[in-house]
């Protein structure tokens, strides 16, 4: 599914975004966990913070799918988008992240090796889940 014009808007201002993969039975989400979100060229990233050892991290990298919460629900799929071979991808999530957090004193470790491992791109499957 593609994010709408109004679908970016609301993506890339938004900072009440959660982020919940599928537990192991691939129906069931998990624990809502905040994260930023950023869009770049209309299509949405969100990153974890402790990289790779993030537990949401490794729960979306395992079960491909969730849901985020950003002022109402989607059924989501979750594509890894990491570093290398994504450098130029990855350039531009950075300046994303730099301009959207850039007044939080958080935003620096967002650039970092770890979290941009573990980088995902999140594809709308459906709406009001």
């Amino acid at each position: 599914m593609t994010l709408t014009p109004e679908q970016v808007n609301d993506f890339s201002r938004a900072d009440d975004f959660h982020i919940a993969p599928y537990r192991a039975d691939g129906r069931t989400p998990g624990t809502p966990t905040w994260i930023w979100s950023v869009v770049v060229d209309g299509e949405l990233y969100v990153r974890a913070w402790n990289g790779l050892q993030s537990r949401w991290y490794g729960s979306a990298k395992s079960q491909g799918a969730g849901e985020i919460i950003a002022g109402q629900t989607y059924r989501v799929a979750f594509e890894l988008i990491p570093g290398a071979g994504h450098e130029q991808l990855q350039a531009a999530i950075d300046t994303a992240y730099h301009t959207k957090y850039a007044d939080s004193a958080y935003m620096p470790p967002m650039l970092g090796a770890g979290p941009r491992e573990a980088t995902v791109r999140v594809i709308l499957k459906e709406q009001g889940a």
